[in-house]
């Protein structure tokens, strides 16, 4: 089975609210929210999809050069490609966009990826489960998206997110730093119960994460994800030594030479794991085997993909049983994707499909109606 056409679909998806972090907007409800979404077909006829969501806010992709990478560099070196052999896929793709610092467009190669194991999964008949020779798991649980800069916005967020079931709040810090200890004093005082994972996208200075961090300590937050500079890790560690509150990596951990050097650094006590980021299924995946042989903790995100990157997160994310509830926000963010059947989702629970491949369905007609 061989690689017969790759298309690439940049997209504007139509959002129910805004939503920043401390670094500036990353989807904005009168502009709508990038996506790209991926078809590789091969010469047997057998498709599969993938996905991109860029933000020129959190990385320094886009949607016009993820688009670009895609059609005009990784589709003429994948053309023919043995489908099966992801391996080879993934070399032929790092040998025509090189590594930088980072993995070099990782976001684009990561759509690719995805789609490879759709492709994968549906020509053999099986779940990505079943390709990982792990047991299935039906269901994922979700965390709720808190990010304002008005502690009593956030107050109704989480009286919100308890009363309709969710395990977990992931509060974006950082918009206002000045209100940052209210808004997780009110998170708090409205939610007591729900696992919470507090998300500064890089927005501190160590002495200032040191001294934010031993409010936290009172507040009772369980974990603190990325305070520093994405390049920081001996800050990291330095916090680490400072504070009694686990330190996740997000930004820091792109690649799985990115977490060995973390580990080396003793920079983290958690990794959070992010499909998009990563490259794809393959990279994520990786990551997440060496840093639980590591004796690290996982956490579960995404960039507010649709329900195409939701399922396929999801999938993994059971695979590496992370069980506290997975930051993937798109359901809270999107008013609308192109998929026509798909995983179930109520508030914080979702049901995925149980079909070959990610499980999703494509409607054609949605794709062209979002495409630019």
């Amino acid at each position: 089975m061989n690689i017969s056409d790759i298309e690439a679909f940049p997209l504007i998806l139509p959002m129910k609210q805004d939503f920043k972090i401390s670094s500036g907007s990353v989807g904005d409800k009168s502009q709508g929210a990038p996506h790209v979404y991926v078809k590789v077909t091969a010469d047997n006829g057998a498709v599969g999809w993938g996905e991109a969501r860029p933000s020129h806010r959190w990385s320094y992709e886009t949607l016009e050069t993820v688009t670009s990478t895609i059609t005009n560099y990784l589709r003429p070196v994948l053309l023919g490609a043995d489908a099966t052999d992801l391996y080879t896929v993934h070399s032929l793709m790092n040998k025509e966009i090189k590594a930088g610092l980072g993995n070099g467009q990782p976001i684009a190669k990561a759509a690719v990826d995805i789609a490879m194991h759709d492709l994968i999964g549906t020509a053999s008949g099986k779940r990505l489960a079943d390709m990982w020779f792990s047991g299935y798991k039906p269901s994922s649980q979700l965390s709720y998206l808190i990010s304002t800069s008005s502690p009593e916005e956030a107050e109704q967020k989480a009286l919100f997110a308890k009363s309709k079931g969710y395990r977990g709040v992931d509060v974006k810090i950082g918009l206002n730093t000045s209100l940052d200890i209210e808004i997780l004093d009110a998170v708090k005082g409205a939610a007591p119960d729900l696992f919470m994972r507090v998300d500064a996208n890089q927005a501190y200075t160590l002495q200032q994460a040191v001294k934010l961090a031993k409010r936290m300590e009172q507040i009772g937050v369980d974990v603190f994800e990325q305070p520093l500079k994405a390049i920081d890790l001996f800050g990291h560690a330095e916090l680490r030594r400072k504070t009694c509150i686990p330190i996740a990596l997000d930004e820091s951990i792109w690649t799985a030479g990115d977490l060995i050097q973390a580990i080396r650094a003793e920079a983290c006590d958690t990794v959070v794991i992010k499909i998009t980021k990563m490259g794809g299924l393959s990279g994520a995946k990786l990551c997440g085997d060496i840093a639980r042989e590591a004796g690290l903790g996982l956490l579960g995100g995404g960039l507010t993909e649709s329900r195409l990157g939701l399922t396929a997160s999801a999938h993994l994310f059971n695979y590496l049983q992370i069980t506290e509830p997975v930051d993937l926000n798109g359901p809270i963010f999107l008013q609308d994707d192109p998929i026509h059947a798909g995983p179930i989702i109520d508030e914080g629970h979702v049901i995925l499909p149980d079909k070959p491949g990610i499980g999703c369905e494509i409607s054609i007609e949605k794709l062209n109606k979002y495409r630019m």
